[in-house]
């Protein structure tokens, strides 16, 4: 059943943001827009966000008529100041709340100055204590002096005061009733309207919210809550947060990890955080390569790992001679080929799996059939008992590329030594120019991944030694007998129309034969 009140309220928070690109078209292009968007909306999330936290705690303790925003900047407590800090990770002075800024924006000549000064003391006040590396470098892709927002400073601010109500008159609703969805909403919308023309850039950001919901629901099986969850190629944060939307984040119970090598989407992936209202506290994001430099050995083992690694991208590989030797790549006794890092990434994620977890991997289809390295490092992992699934996905499901990708789902601790093999390669609706998984579709792979039988033309349990009597060839297809879907001929039977129809063509020549030649037979009279 649809939500119309939720599907109305969504539809609302599109046409502002088309609003304010409209506003500022031709001026700021897709990616640089959507970062201004992002940052002025997190800027509006965590003015509101400690605004209604100050007021509703003076409002519990009698003082109804309290209003954090209209206090000026030197009622502030020292003491309390550096009490919220504590509490919050950050704190914004009544004066520079995005409420008041905006209220004076259009009288502001220098608007542009106050934005940038205010969001360095915002980065500031966080500098020193226990969130000061989840505040460094937020604002850092909001460019107020650029020229891309107009040639001139007046030109810039006119923008600038655009932005500014835009996102201030995004209907965000109250924040008791599920402002985070609002605010949620509103980024995979700009994700969405910007990877999906981005080209191929795209994609590295961006994992459609129906592979995300898929791959999430395959890593928690049988789980209601979980220690905590990680992706080592996290982009914005996307896979981190269907755990959160999925189990609800009080059932992650140590937080979201991950690790983006990309500083700009590093900064996209801390701000989601945030306006999913991930407290400072349960989350650590760090920006370092992943295979080179990974920077959680002080937090795994994790529960649950999901992730959409970038394909088939160059690494050290054999060229670092210390990499053979990382606890993560050594036991399989050979590195990933150095222009395909897709099996270093599998080997990263199941050396950093707990013993009790799951790990559900997108990958590039070339690596599960491919030879050489990579086919000894399938044989490892196979060896091993370590693949549980393997899932063929549909084509197109992904911007900026066609093709068909899979998933490798990881255990430690296997109940049996079979793998799964399911074909979803159908299992999609199209939707303009991309195919998309419905909620049926993402429930029929589920419930076969459960249930781990044999279906035909749908999914087969392989054994062990039907893997190995296939060279460790772990596509789908070797496995799952595609349905024949050509119309089946009854020869016999098209013999006979043929037939008939010849006999019937052979009765019209005559009659027209003689058509022909009583008119001929006329015209000589």
């Amino acid at each position: 059943m649809v939500d119309t009140k939720k599907e109305q309220e969504r539809d609302e928070l599109h046409k502002a943001i088309w609003s304010i690109a409209d506003d500022l078209r031709g001026s700021v292009d897709g990616w640089d827009f959507k970062s201004y968007v992002l940052s002025t909306m997190f800027y509006r999330f965590i003015s509101e966000n400690l605004t209604n936290y100050i007021n509703d705690g003076e409002i519990a303790a009698g003082n109804t008529d309290f209003d954090y925003a209209a206090l000026t900047d030197d009622a502030i407590d020292e003491e309390a100041r550096k009490d919220l800090i504590d509490e919050k990770g950050f704190f914004i002075y009544p004066s520079e709340l995005f409420c008041n800024v905006r209220k004076r924006a259009d009288k502001d000549e220098n608007l542009n100055e106050t934005l940038e000064t205010i969001f360095n003391h915002i980065e500031d006040s966080a500098k020193g204590s226990e969130s000061e590396a989840d505040f460094a470098g937020l604002f850092d892709d909001f460019d107020v002096n650029s020229n891309k927002l107009g040639a001139t400073v007046a030109k810039r601010n006119e923008k600038l005061v655009k932005l500014l109500n835009g996102v201030g008159e995004m209907k965000l609703g109250d924040y008791k009733q599920n402002t985070i969805d609002a605010f949620g909403d509103a980024y995979e919308y700009l994700m969405t309207m910007y990877a999906s023309n981005a080209g191929k850039s795209g994609g590295e950001f961006y994992t459609p919210q129906e592979v995300s919901e898929l791959l999430t629901r395959l890593a928690i099986v049988g789980k209601t809550e979980i220690n905590k969850v990680y992706d080592p190629a996290c982009g914005s944060g996307s896979l981190l947060l269907k755990a959160a939307k999925i189990l609800g984040k009080e059932h992650v119970r140590q937080g979201f990890f991950g690790q983006e090598v990309n500083i700009t989407t590093y900064n996209l992936c801390r701000i989601n955080m945030f306006l999913h209202d991930i407290d400072y506290d349960k989350f650590d994001i760090a920006c370092e390569d992943t295979l080179i430099s990974p920077q959680h050995w002080d937090d795994e083992p994790f529960e649950v790992i999901v992730s959409n690694p970038p394909y088939s991208i160059k690494w050290a590989g054999d060229d670092n001679p210390v990499l053979i030797n990382d606890p993560r790549f050594s036991p399989a006794g050979v590195l990933a080929p150095k222009s395909k890092a897709d099996l270093a990434f599998i080997m990263h994620s199941l050396s950093w799996l707990a013993t009790n977890g799951t790990a559900a991997i997108v990958c590039f289809p070339g690596i599960m059939y491919r030879g050489g390295a990579e086919q000894k490092i399938r044989k490892y992992l196979v060896d091993n008992n370590y693949i549980d699934c393997v899932i063929q996905l549909p084509p197109n499901l992904f911007f900026g590329t066609t093709i068909a990708t899979c998933i490798m789902v990881l255990k430690r601790n296997k109940s049996d030594s079979k793998i799964l093999f399911i074909d979803a390669s159908n299992e999609f609706v199209k939707v303009t120019n991309n195919n998309k998984l419905t909620d049926k579709n993402i429930s029929h792979i589920v419930d076969a991944f459960v249930k781990r039988e044999n279906a035909e033309y749908f999914c087969k349990l392989a054994t062990y030694d039907e893997v190995k009597e296939q060279n460790y060839n772990l596509s789908v297809s070797t496995y799952v007998e595609q349905k024949d879907m050509r119309e089946k001929i009854d020869i016999v039977k098209l013999n006979a129309e043929i037939k008939e129809i010849v006999a019937k063509e052979q009765v019209l020549r005559d009659e027209i034969d003689k058509i022909v030649a009583e008119i001929e037979g006329g015209q000589g009279e």
